[in-house]
């Protein structure tokens, strides 16, 4: 299947892998990559000394093309951002604020860039300031969201610009990637499916969580805040709404979820643990390899768009 978007990056499919903290690591990354995908490291708070080890190590898995996630509030962006530059990768997605100082030098290294938008305006924002491509994610994905959904939120930005639009948020399958292009996407993020590929690093506790999880066990802690974040729910997220409800401070709310995430992905903790997964968890059967994934899901596209022609 070729699009915009796998001749953007040089894939053979219109995959792309979430850049999830703690879990979007060289050994998914690298596994993506190589089954004909577009992986990514998410840097998240990281040194850029590390991530510039991790980049390296998928280039020692495969030589496809690969990317790097930068968050930009993360105090260390401006050093990461020059590490990526060095390193050179084939694009850089990015999220948690407004890539435009970066953009001119990583396009210098021949760099894609392609922000993470929650609205037409930031999307029509990101176009003039030369990015190459958006991902335009709706409510329904893990960890942090905006507040429109994909359904709604895909077609309005790809009316309204002129660069290609890549759907996250809600998708884990065939029927997913294919409903995404007919909104007028040329691409999808998946993040949650990802999550339990046999060659993710999530512990099995975490893993197991998801694949058993049901359309109802996905909620949203920090809506007060102005940080919502989705989540699977356990005991920790229970507390924090009964907090929030209560209407305990920020300070102490983060508090409470400090480290949460790494509980969860390294120690597999999921009573304390910060589960982060989209709405789409429900639909997450199987722990597969990651070309297992990507095959299966371009299989029933195909066959669905092709009965649409």
């Amino acid at each position: 299947m070729k699009t915009e978007i796998t001749e953007l990056l040089g894939i053979e499919y219109p995959i792309i892998q979430g850049g999830m903290a703690w879990v979007a690591e060289y050994h998914l990354a690298a596994a993506v990559s190589a089954a004909g995908g577009f992986g990514i490291i998410g840097a998240a708070s990281a040194p850029p000394e590390v991530v510039r080890e991790q980049i390296r190590k998928v280039k020692e898995r495969t030589d496809r093309p690969f990317g790097v996630n930068v968050m930009l509030m993360n105090p260390n962006a401006p050093e990461v951002a020059r590490v990526v530059a060095e390193e050179g990768v084939r694009a850089v997605t990015t999220g948690a604020g407004n890539p435009a100082a970066y953009i001119g030098m990583w396009k210098e290294a021949g760099i894609k860039v392609i922000p993470v938008v929650a609205s037409v305006a930031m999307a029509r924002m990101m176009e003039k300031a030369g990015a190459d491509a958006v991902i335009a994610e709706g409510t329904e994905s893990g960890g942090h969201i905006g507040s429109a959904t994909t359904m709604t939120l895909v077609p309005q930005v790809a009316d309204a610009v002129q660069i290609p639009v890549i759907a996250a948020g809600g998708i884990a399958d065939g029927r997913g990637l294919a409903a995404a292009m007919m909104l007028g996407a040329r691409g999808v993020q998946l993040g949650t499916r990802f999550l339990v590929a046999k060659e993710s690093i999530v512990h099995a506790n975490y893993k197991e969580r998801v694949i058993k999880a049901k359309d109802i066990d996905s909620e949203v802690t920090g809506r007060s805040t102005g940080h919502p974040i989705r989540v699977l729910r356990n005991r920790m997220t229970r507390e924090y709404l009964k907090m929030e409800a209560e209407g305990v401070s920020f300070e102490e709310l983060e508090v409470l979820t400090l480290g949460s995430l790494r509980k969860a992905v390294i120690d597999g903790d999921v009573v304390n643990g910060s589960l982060m997964a989209g709405q789409i968890a429900g639909l997450v059967k199987k722990e597969q390899t990651c070309r297992e994934m990507i095959e299966e899901i371009m299989q029933e596209a195909e066959a669905l768009l092709h009965t649409c022609r």
